[in-house]
């Protein structure tokens, strides 16, 4: 009933004062007892599974919702009886995630393989603390039972503990003579357990930080300890294929459990009675028996990654952190009779490979993996068309996936090239496809119209860089050189100069420069024999141009000279790069997930570097910032025509928009397939459902059936998704919120940036 009624008062009018709507909304929001007396937030929770390996995993106190961790770096809070996500903590560097629940269950510790520890508030989804300390990766961490302190294990072998409170580290445990993989506390909080990779388990007084015992049987590497409910008995898994018992007080093996068939991690857990013990391997879960060691059941018909396990508070169903047949998935078990009760996945949208500006800056382009191009309104962000194969294309072709789009000078005309060979040509107006263009035998990998729109250039991991006429379709030019170091010309760019006069195209380990009339190679560009070379672009006066390395290089080179003139490293594979119209930024989207501005023109310091064999000094660009957001690598990045906005594109199947001179994100966009099947995707070309969202929640969508895709949640508990429903306030953000309307409906509303 209230909920109709919301729903009425939101069609008649979109402009109800936020007072009142979050008046309305709260009286929809029915909170737990531990969240009833706080101010919570609305926020937009994105039904998003996990990307990559499932590697930790968690009950809250109550049993209610689940916690998972992964390679993906992000943490998610999952409602336990539905399988909703309810909310995503972002880490922007690291993997292999350990995360645990706070006693009370309302805060959630989660570490990487980055040298910080995050403490969240769980009803908000605000970060508390970050702990650091530790010298490199965090690889456990772990609650004490009454919740005032944390333990850490880390590669740098040290175990610390943690005020959480105050953030303050209060000791660290030395001794250990390798790695430190996990560590767990005593039920009286009075002792730790820490494990390393040598196969050493070490026992440790908290109160003074004494190692009371080791204990040895294990010849390799311990990926896992925990203590029985009474705390009198351990265990421990390992890389050896076994599970271990062990008397606390003797520091003694008492059992063996055998039967896990492959070397790798082993997560241990014991049940809330003590009877029992969980693994979970690179083969199956297993049950095993405490007082007998016979193994009593195995959870899962096939075999799989189970990197965490863990036993709910009552003992009755299991959790897992599972990677299967390229499935990251969340799994709960019934314990009595071994059947998968609950998959916990969400939904996965296709990664989005690139993303393009049209000239005017009013609309943008995106070309994914579902093989299909979509064009979107850049002020309210709604999709606009879809560009599709047609139905014999679908049968006579493969469905790979669309690399590289871009916008005629005009406006009025897109290209796309794809990984099935092939290039395409989209009137932007009808969104009928005019034209395609073949000659290419392997990926075509970049795509490129001349400044006049009369041409287009093209390159393919055949080894070539192709010339076409565009209202032809007839192929002018290939250009092919002589093979760099040392097998293939793999070409990975290309790119017209803004005179069009020159092509710039990069492959393996060189950036070379041709002439268009004539297809002579005017020179080479090499980074370094030992570093690919991968997307590259000219500076808008067309002197200088950008190559990128797969090692982390970002390079401006003088076109005329071949000399370097800045440089910067970072360690990680860049995968787009761009100058801004003015040509005083160079843009670039990493691996890291991170999109970075570096200032093109100014130094920071100098360093020595080799051009055609001769010593430079090339100058380091300084860092103007990071954009932080993306959860998986950021495949491609442009600019607006006027500058003021950023777009990247990622693996992680989000669109976003980005205020170039603060880094704040304005909105990001989601499509989201309406079937799953590979062949229904090549057969229809239905929309699926596409949504934009602003990181405080507003959004807008092309359906009122949203509730497969996300859900508003306050607390913990999910609430009609009208209350975030705010198209105009979507249209307000994305022009940068000039008049601040979107940022008093969020102070109003008491949201804060969800992301």
């Amino acid at each position: 009933m209230l909920n109709s009624l919301f729903s009425t008062l939101i069609r008649r009018s979109l402009l109800l004062p936020i007072a009142a709507l979050a008046a309305i909304a709260g009286q929809l929001a029915p909170l737990s007892a531990e969240d009833a007396g706080r101010e919570l937030p609305f926020q937009v929770a994105l039904q998003l599974g996990h990307s990559k390996s499932v590697t930790s995993v968690a009950f809250s106190p109550d049993g209610r919702t689940v916690l998972s961790g992964s390679n993906d770096r992000t943490v998610k809070l999952w409602d336990a009886s539905t399988g909703r996500v309810l909310r995503t903590f972002t880490f922007w560097l690291g993997d292999n995630v350990s995360v645990a629940f706070s006693p009370d269950g309302r805060t959630v510790l989660a570490a990487s393989s980055i040298p910080f520890i995050k403490l969240w508030d769980v009803a908000d989804g605000r970060e508390i603390r970050t702990f650091s300390g530790h010298s490199t990766s965090v690889t456990s961490v772990a609650f004490s039972p009454d919740g005032r302190t944390i333990l850490s294990g880390s590669e740098d072998k040290t175990v610390k503990l943690w005020d959480v409170a105050s953030g303050r580290e209060l000791k660290t445990f030395t001794g250990h003579s390798d790695k430190v993989s996990s560590v767990a506390f005593s039920p009286d909080g009075r002792t730790v357990l820490s494990g390393d990779q040598k196969g050493t388990i070490k026992l440790w007084d908290i109160a003074d930080g004494r190692e009371v015992r080791t204990f040895s049987g294990h010849p390799q590497w311990v990926t896992s300890v925990a203590f029985s409910p009474d705390g009198r008995t351990a265990v421990s898994g390992s890389w050896d294929k076994t599970v271990k018992l062990w008397d606390v007080a003797s520091g003694q093996e008492l059992r063996t459990f055998a039967g896990h068939s492959y070397s790798g991690r082993i997560s241990v857990a014991f049940s809330p009675d003590g009877r029992t013990v969980l693994s979970g391997s690179d083969d199956k879960i297993r049950l095993w028996d405490v007082p007998s060691g016979h193994e009593l059941r195995t959870f899962g018909r096939e075999p799989g990654y189970f990197y965490s396990v863990a036993f709910s508070p009552d003992g009755r169903t299991v959790l897992s952190g599972n990677e299967h047949k390229g499935e990251n998935t969340v799994k709960l078990w019934d314990v009595a009779s071994g059947n998968e009760l609950k998959t916990f996945t969400g939904q996965h949208p296709d990664r989005v490979s690139t993303v393009a500006f049209s000239p005017d800056g009013r609309t943008v382009l995106s070309g994914s993996s579902d093989d299909t191009v979509k064009l979107w309104d850049a002020a309210s962000g709604r999709q606009l068309r879809t560009f599709t194969r047609t139905l014999t294309e679908t049968f006579t072709g493969y469905f790979r996936g669309v690399s590289s789009v871009a916008f005629s000078p005009d406006g009025r005309a897109a290209l796309s090239g794809s990984l099935d060979g092939t290039i395409r040509l989209w009137d932007i107006e009808s969104g009928r496809k005019l034209r395609t263009f073949t000659g290419h035998s392997h990926w075509v990998t970049s795509v490129a119209f001349s400044p006049d729109g009369r041409t287009m250039a093209s390159g393919s991991w055949d080894e070539t860089v192709k010339l076409w006429d565009v209202a032809s379709g007839r192929e002018l030019r290939t250009f092919k050189g002589r093979l760099s170091i040392p097998k293939t010309d793999h070409v990975q760019s290309v790119a017209f100069s803004p005179d069009g006069r020159t092509v710039l195209s990069a492959a393996d380990y060189s950036m070379r420069l041709w002439d268009v009339a004539t297809g002579r190679e005017l020179r080479t560009f090499v980074e370094s024999s030992a570093d690919l070379v991968g997307p590259v672009a000219f500076s808008p006066d067309g002197r200088a141009a950008a190559s990128t390395g797969y090692r982390g290089s970002v390079t401006i080179w003088d076109i005329e000279t071949g000399r370097k003139l800045r440089q910067t490293f970072w360690g990680t594979r860049v995968k787009s790069v761009a100058f801004s119209p003015d040509g005083r930024i160079l843009m670039a989207g990493l691996t890291d997930n991170t999109v970075r501005l570096w200032d093109a023109e100014s130094n920071s310091v100098e360093a020595v570097g080799f051009s055609e064999g001769r010593a430079v000094m090339p100058s380091i660009m300084r860092e103007l910032r990071t954009l932080i957001g993306h959860s998986a690598d950021v495949t491609s990045v442009a600019f607006s025509p006027d500058g003021r906005t950023v777009l990247s594109a990622s693996d992680d199947g989000s669109i976003r928009l980005w205020d170039s001179a603060t880094g704040t994100e304005r909105a990001r966009m989601l499509y989201f397939q309406p079937d799953s099947n590979w062949l229904a995707k090549m057969l229809f070309s239905q929309d699926g459902f596409w949504m934009t969202v602003t990181p405080e929640g507003f959004f807008e969508a092309s359906s009122k059936k949203t509730a497969q895709y996300f859900s508003v949640v306050r607390g913990t508990a999910i609430v009609p998704d009208e209350v975030l429903h705010r198209p105009d306030l979507v249209r307000e953000k994305l022009a940068g919120d000039p008049d601040g309307k979107a940022r008093a409906a969020a102070t109003q509303l008491n949201l804060n940036n969800n992301r």
